[in-house]
């Protein structure tokens, strides 16, 4: 299960070569990544953290493979590949709309902590989240 996210690249995050800096890309996973917690999961980030689940980022992957500018419009397509006790890894595929080549993919992978920032066994401390999180990943890239 996935969800796609549309994108208008804005001026201020291209470079001075007119290309989309790459510091922007990770911005682009953190709206399609809250999306699909909203959308699929049926849960708002704020309300994860006040019922005491928060989820910083522990790694951080991008590869960028054709250049994005400014006014192009993108849709950013984030799916879980990965969900343990300890972590979630969510990954991301970027296109420009109407076309079919990837320009650019990436995934980030978060912990799982409580409001104390210890880490905490999602399957046992919130074991219904656990299960529909495991129902949605997928196994194998889309």
């Amino acid at each position: 299960m996935y969800i796609e996210s549309k994108i208008v690249v804005r001026y201020v995050e291209t470079d001075k070569m007119g290309i989309v800096h790459h510091s922007v890309y990770p911005i682009w996973y953190e709206i399609a990544r809250t999306d699909f917690v909203k959308q699929i999961i049926g849960i708002t980030y704020s309300d994860m953290e006040k019922k005491g689940i928060l989820t910083p980022l522990t790694e951080l992957n991008s590869k960028y493979i054709i250049p994005a500018y400014y006014e192009d419009e993108l849709v950013v397509k984030a799916f879980i590949t990965q969900v343990t006790p300890a972590r979630i890894r969510f990954n991301y595929e970027i296109k420009k709309i109407g076309q079919e080549k990837i320009i650019a993919n990436g995934f980030t992978v978060h912990a799982w902590v409580g409001e104390n920032l210890k880490p905490i066994n999602i399957k046992k401390k919130f074991h219904k989240l656990y299960e529909k999180l495991k129902e949605i990943e997928v196994k194998e890239d889309i």
